[in-house]
């Protein structure tokens, strides 16, 4: 019974207001012909446009199936009781709104299943018409003529040949200038690659020392003694091995320096390691890059030698320190300046290394000298003082390799 109310005063609710509506009593929006607005509000948005659309057509439709006009609908003045529907009237009711919704619902999925096919079927069209297209554009057209086309393509390949052949002849007359210039610039280079090579060399390590191990603090400390004559100058990262023997000349001395560095011994400056006098060292400051000695810039970076620097010298199992005490730079044949160092360092062991300055060249000689401060040398032997005669002797310092110039001057003129 209860159920039978409620369904009741639903479709009593329904129904006043679709006749409420259709009296055009408006309860908000803009009003319309006939209507009054008792709360006017906003303006409506797109989508509660549609919303009241759907409305208005729901409403129509329930007015259709009670077969009533908004016009014949008056409102009620005073509260009455709900009038009683049937079931036949309630089952015309809902049988009226699934009607509605049915067809609206079908119209609107049945349009958007028919766009989808429309727009798979024009999609699958197109592809075909561009599948076709490109068939038809592959396939040789029987129109042309295959030896047309290669002939077409010969004679683009040989007017390009021809293009290309009148430029090369326009600019044949620079040929023998570049190869001038070119010559003009490998002559130049070989010239003087011992001045551009050895001042790069003058910064770099020149050998493969491990003299870097050897205490600079205190020159008593330090790894085993080499058995053969070694000097090592832990600031150049020299470690190199010395060469002793007869022979002053520069051709003997170049000989010798080809294997490391040699001892240049001349009367009044032919101390060894250890004994009291002058100890002469020479070595190459710069060498032609085609020259096969990896010694040919042992004592390239000789002129950043600096007081109180420290030289190592291995001879006889014994190591010998010396501390740089000076350098100065003389002519070639100034052999002299070598004994004046054990002069003025009377009754000490010296210490000097000669190389060829500036970089490159053989105009002077740098002296690098310096006296032993390990070990002790109060009972060590000193060298005979040079005679008269052999300082009148004249001997010329060693010097660096000759540059290919010279050398083929000397070849040219016969000299030795």
């Amino acid at each position: 019974m209860d159920n039978a109310n409620g369904g009741q005063n639903d479709w009593n609710y329904w129904r006043r207001v679709a006749n409420e509506q259709g009296a055009g009593i408006s309860t908000g929006g803009n009003p319309g012909p006939g209507q009054t607005n008792v709360n006017a509000a906003p303006e409506m948005t797109d989508a509660e446009k549609r919303r009241q659309t759907a409305t208005s057509i729901a409403r129509k439709k329930v007015l259709e199936a009670y077969k009533m006009s908004p016009n014949d609908y008056k409102a009620p003045t005073q509260a009455s009781p709900a009038p009683t529907i049937n079931a036949e009237d309630w089952r015309k009711y809902h049988s009226a709104w699934q009607d509605y919704y049915q067809k609206y619902y079908g119209e609107y999925y049945g349009k958007a299943a028919r766009d989808y096919v429309a727009r798979e079927r024009l999609k699958l069209e197109r592809e075909q018409a561009e599948n076709a297209r490109k068939m038809v554009a592959s396939e040789p057209d029987p129109a042309i003529d295959i030896e047309d086309v290669q002939e077409g393509y010969r004679e683009r390949i040989r007017k390009t040949a021809e293009k290309r052949a009148k430029k090369m002849r326009k600019s044949r007359h620079f040929i023998p200038i570049t190869l001038g210039i070119l010559i003009i610039l490998a002559g130049v280079f070989l010239q003087y690659n011992q001045v551009i090579i050895g001042n790069v060399m003058a910064y770099m390590s020149p050998g493969n020392s491990e003299v870097s191990e050897i205490s600079a603090l205190d020159p008593t400390i330090s790894k085993a003694v080499h058995d053969s004559p070694t000097l090592m100058i832990p600031k150049l990262n020299i470690e190199v091995p010395v060469a002793f023997g007869e022979g002053t000349t520069v051709r003997e001395m170049n000989i010798k320096m080809a294997n490391g560095v040699a001892n240049f011994s001349i009367p009044g400056a032919s101390a060894v390691p250890g004994q009291i006098g002058n100890f002469v060292v020479s070595g190459h400051s710069a060498g032609n890059v085609y020259e096969r000695s990896q010694y040919k810039f042992i004592f390239s970076g000789l002129t950043r030698m600096a007081a109180d620097d420290l030289i190592y010298m291995d001879y006889n199992g014994v190591r010998y320190t010396y501390k740089v005490t000076g350098t100065k730079t003389v002519d070639p044949t100034n052999v002299a300046s070598l004994r004046e160092i054990a002069n003025e360092n009377a009754g000490k062991p010296m210490i000097t290394l000669i190389t060829c300055t500036p970089l490159g060249s053989s105009k002077y000689r740098l002296l690098v000298y310096g006296e032993q401060i390990y070990p002790a040398y109060n009972n060590a032997s000193s060298t005979e003082p040079a005679t008269e005669e052999e300082k009148a002797t004249e001997v010329e310092m060693p010097k660096n390799d000759e540059t290919p110039l010279q050398q083929f001057w000397k070849w040219l003129t016969g000299q030795s």
